[in-house]
């Protein structure tokens, strides 16, 4: 089984924190949509004719898709890739979300949604530059039950200035209230090229300590294990049974292909990334050439790499396929880090598997990478 994403660059406007790849100007849209069709039919092969268990529309904003763009790009898929039945997921924005634009998704085959809530406080989404307000994400929220969707994942994001911990913990229990299936939350992370980097470059940036980042995060774990959510990754909170399958597949090693500007690629054996220049993609697809960079993963690759994504998962490090598929002994080769995290009680042995406390969440790429081996 295998994954598709398909990146969709375009937005209304340029949240200040966000460094994906997209652009405002929505004039090249067409035209990029049926390059992504034509991508679509030249990477066939990747997945070897796996078939696809999960479909991911990521961007930028795909809910600015129209019907139409939405059938080419779903006649494209069929056409060159077998479906087992895929959990087929949308990003959207609570603004896009009309009762009419949900019932064509729902008609086109989405059936999840990834709904960028962000917060709901007005102030808050004005600081953060996002397009809706607190009313639209309620009201899409309403709309989509209406339209039948039954599988619905909110993003939150927490360490953001102004937002103190009461407010945050208002957040989460309008959040709660919701009842989504799924709900994602990450930390205001500030980005180089974002407006929010910029302005921290010139001091006028007022950042949020780790301390408040890491006492926020404990409200959340605490309030949506209360509430009945499992947390099956760092920030990644589900209903039971309601896992999001596709990210999943990326913390598993599962294959998966990427197509439309910036996306990646991986196949067991390499990574490639497309390039994240809209109208150079799109000359290149029209020449007949996939405009990507492949990265050929050494041993070490890919222990690190596994390293890091399954310890954020509530199933761990699996040490026995350590052995077995990487020949590497993670207790023998790290044991001294191994017995400090131990020690420290960051993290836990559960037969075979390594994973981490409560307390070893909030410093999960620390501990990840101390357990890194170098080339």
């Amino acid at each position: 089984m295998a994954g598709l994403y398909v990146h969709i660059p375009f937005c209304k406007q340029a949240c200040y924190y966000c460094d994906f790849h997209f652009s405002t100007s929505q004039n090249l849209k067409a035209g990029l949509i049926q390059a992504i069709g034509a991508e679509l039919e030249m990477q066939k092969a990747y997945l070897e004719n796996e078939p696809l268990e999960t479909i991911y529309f990521g961007g930028g904003t795909p809910s600015l898709l129209s019907e139409h763009e939405l059938e080419g790009l779903w006649g494209a898929i069929h056409k060159n890739f077998t479906l087992k039945k895929p959990e087929v997921t949308l990003e959207a924005n609570p603004d896009d979300l009309s009762g009419q634009h949900l019932a064509t998704l729902k008609r086109a085959g989405i059936n999840r949604l990834s709904i960028g809530v962000q917060s709901f406080d007005d102030g808050i989404l004005k600081f953060l530059n996002r397009a809706h307000s607190s009313s639209d994400a309620l009201q899409c929220l309403e709309v989509a039950r209406l339209a039948g969707f039954d599988n619905i994942s909110i993003d939150l994001i927490y360490a953001i200035p102004g937002q103190d911990h009461k407010l945050w913990k208002e957040n989460i229990e309008r959040a709660i209230s919701l009842s989504p299936e799924h709900i994602s939350a990450y930390t205001l992370s500030i980005e180089e090229k974002t407006v929010f980097g910029r302005r921290q470059k010139k001091g006028i940036f007022p950042t949020e300590s780790d301390e408040v980042a890491a006492t926020q995060m404990e409200m959340l774990m605490e309030e949506l294990s209360n509430a009945g959510y499992e947390q099956y990754e760092i920030s990644n909170f589900c209903k039971p049974g309601f896992y999001s399958q596709h990210n999943s597949s990326y913390w598993q090693q599962k294959k998966y292909l990427g197509v439309g500007p910036s996306a990646h690629s991986y196949n067991g054996m390499s990574r490639q990334s497309n390039i994240s220049n809209n109208p150079l993609y799109m000359q290149s697809i029209a020449q007949g050439k996939i405009p990507c960079q492949v990265e050929t993963l050494s041993r070490a690759n890919k222990i690190n790499e596994y390293l890091f994504t399954t310890l954020r998962t509530a199933w761990g490090c699996n040490l026995n396929y350590l052995r077995t598929n990487l020949d590497y002994d993670l207790l023998e080769e790290k044991h001294q880090e191994f017995a400090l995290f131990l020690k420290l009680e960051m993290i836990h042995r559960q037969n075979h598997h390594l994973l981490l406390t409560q307390k070893g969440k909030l410093l999960a790429d620390k501990i990840a990478s101390d357990l890194f081996i170098k080339e």
